[in-house]
């Protein structure tokens, strides 16, 4: 299990323990554009076979941010559900736990990381990401509109 701790006190976490699971679910299902709607127990179950990152606020300890990495843990991962709350946004936590994340993945071994955004790219970029450059090599079946 990884922790750390800013020196402003926020702590991030891997511990799936912590997370606040009724709070991502409101976050996600409400605000999060690929994720409007979706239902708690499918929220709970991503998680659950997921790799979480949480970011913890100082003091009361409530969680602030949120990451999902869907990996083998070896040679690939999948950054997704990666979520600041509002009232947090401003002192760089999406960055850091983007740098978290991948730092945390280079430890274990893993040399490749998909992200799919919209609106974050700048995020993104300063901890290395960069457009997909070769999309003839990459596929996609995508199946969330059909019944």
């Amino acid at each position: 299990m990884l922790t750390l701790t800013r020196a402003d006190g926020y702590q991030l976490c891997t511990d799936p323990d912590r997370l606040d699971l009724d709070r991502i679910h409101h976050w996600l299902s409400t605000d999060a554009y690929w994720a409007l709607g979706r239902d708690r127990e499918t929220v709970a179950r991503a998680f659950a076979n997921s790799l979480p990152f949480g970011v913890y606020r100082p003091g009361d300890g409530g969680q602030v941010a949120v990451a999902r990495v869907v990996t083998d843990r070896a040679t690939f991962a999948w950054l997704c559900d990666v979520y600041v709350d509002p009232a947090e946004r401003g002192r760089r936590l999406g960055s850091w736990l983007a740098e978290a994340v991948r730092d945390h993945l280079d430890d274990l071994g893993v040399r490749r990381i998909l992200l799919a955004t919209n609106d974050a790219h700048g995020v993104y970029a300063k901890v290395g990401f960069l457009p997909m450059t070769d999309p003839d090599r990459w596929m996609l079946l995508d199946r969330r509109g059909l019944s």
